[in-house]
């Protein structure tokens, strides 16, 4: 299976090794939409896995170091008086196949942001997961976001965040859905 794994940062992505293709796609909704779709245009992948890592809600009980698949991915930083994406589901086979490779993960909604805390409503938050999962939308390829916790949302103390065990505990987490995938969804 030709896979495009797309992460932020060069961190999130050194796991990886030469299993798969790679994409860091850089911070935020802007930059993980463009780099994507610009990735997908010059090779279309079979399917895309987003992973990095994100913060919980406090009131979500998701302990720092926990696994989340992405139920669906919701974007907080658009509202219009007309209708816009807002929301999107990952294809439901590579749903099955992350919940498959991730047992212990936690699946629930991800959401959006450009910036850390203003998220409302889903238990987790990141910076990419709907410019990547839009992205993929668009061209046609399916697409999972899949993050570790590293902080609570609502900590602004980053000394007290765990970016280090964080991306300790995502390689084997990607490993083992990198697994999944490339044995076929």
């Amino acid at each position: 299976m030709d896979l495009l794994v797309v992460a932020a940062t060069p961190f999130e992505l050194a796991w990886v090794g030469g299993a798969a293709r790679t994409l860091s796609c850089g911070v935020g909704p802007v930059e993980a939409a463009a780099a994507t779709a610009a990735s997908v245009v010059g090779r279309r992948p079979e399917a895309i896995l987003h992973v990095g890592i994100a913060g919980a809600r406090r009131s979500s009980a998701i302990p720092l170091g926990a696994v989340v698949v992405g139920l669906r991915s919701s974007y907080s930083d658009i509202a219009a008086a007309i209708p816009v994406e807002r929301v999107l589901a990952p294809a439901p086979s590579i749903l099955a196949a992350a919940v498959r490779a991730l047992p212990d993960a936690v699946v629930v909604e991800i959401a959006t942001t450009a910036a850390v805390g203003r998220s409302t409503g889903a238990p987790v938050e990141a910076m990419e997961g709907f410019g990547v999962l839009r992205a993929a939308a668009i061209a046609g390829v399916p697409a999972i976001e899949v993050r570790v916790v590293s902080n609570v949302v609502e900590e602004l103390d980053r000394s007290r965040w765990d970016i280090p065990g964080a991306l300790a505990a995502l390689a084997p987490t990607g490993q083992a859905l990198l697994r999944q995938l490339l044995a076929g969804v």
